[in-house]
């Protein structure tokens, strides 16, 4: 009768059974393969199904992974292409309310910062949107192959300066303070969309008046717009004007003061010589 060939783990099942007397071992085999008294016969191999059970343990929750709230937000945040609001984003993102959908924004701004990652989630033009961190703006815009946009002219930021800190402003109250004509600036920055009509005055005629829009938040980075910088205004016209006239009316007034005075004096000179 032909045996197959026996393999080393079918020698060592057979070692270890105790019924089996070591007399019965093949005398050609080295003594360490011999079972003896009081020792444990070697660990049988890992077959193919015991590996793959020990590659498949469960591994420790990372301290960065995101939960299944925080990667819909994630998802809704890196697919937006202007700053939403959270009552928007938590409508996107199936969550409960915009105070979660806060919440959660904090929870993966501090994952970013831990990260060290490139992006950050920023209030900017009333709503959040997920951007590139500021240290990384001079490289971008190398990278970009999209042609640059034209800046804006000194005499167009000016313009612009005075409606975003008079608005609602009009023609009028913008033409006072930089003393020269602005339609034409005021027309680029309507083609630019960083100013609107906001409606019309009350005044004579009923100009038109300028505000600011959202796009003006986006390009300068504020999230609103009481976030501008303070700064001192100079008075328009109209003020300049009724400071004028006070002038003009307490100058007279002392002149009709000295006037009586110099009456009371002449008065009282006759009264003597009489």
């Amino acid at each position: 009768m032909r045996r197959g060939p026996t393999t080393l783990a079918a020698c060592f099942d057979r070692a270890a059974q105790a019924a089996l007397p070591a007399a019965s071992l093949p005398p050609a085999w080295p003594p360490a393969w011999r079972r003896q008294p009081g020792r444990t016969p070697p660990a049988r191999p890992a077959g193919p199904s015991q590996a793959a059970s020990t590659a498949q343990e469960p591994e420790e929750p990372s301290p960065l992974r995101r939960s299944e709230e925080q990667a819909r937000l994630e998802a809704a945040l890196f697919l937006a292409r202007e700053p939403l609001p959270t009552r928007k984003l938590a409508k996107l993102a199936r969550l409960s309310d915009g105070t979660r959908a806060r919440a959660l924004i904090r929870e993966l701004n501090a994952a970013f910062d831990a990260d060290g990652s490139a992006y950050r989630v920023e209030w900017i033009a009333g709503g959040f949107q997920l951007l590139s961190r500021a240290a990384f703006g001079p490289w971008l815009r190398r990278v970009m192959e999209s042609a640059p946009e034209t800046r804006l002219s000194n005499a167009a930021m000016e313009t612009l300066a005075i409606v975003a800190y008079r608005q609602p402003a009009t023609r009028a109250d913008i033409e006072a303070i930089r003393g020269v004509g602005c339609d034409e600036m005021l027309r680029h920055l309507l083609e630019r969309d960083l100013i609107a009509i906001g409606g019309r005055s009350d005044e004579l005629g009923r100009p038109n008046v300028y505000i600011t829009t959202r796009q003006f938040l986006q390009v300068f980075g504020l999230g609103h717009i009481d976030e501008l910088p303070p700064i001192e205004l100079p008075p328009v016209a109209d003020d300049a004007a009724e400071e004028a006239g006070d002038d003009d009316a307490e100058s007279a007034a002392d002149s009709e003061e000295a006037a009586h005075e110099d009456d009371d004096s002449a008065d009282e000179g006759l009264a003597d010589g009489a």
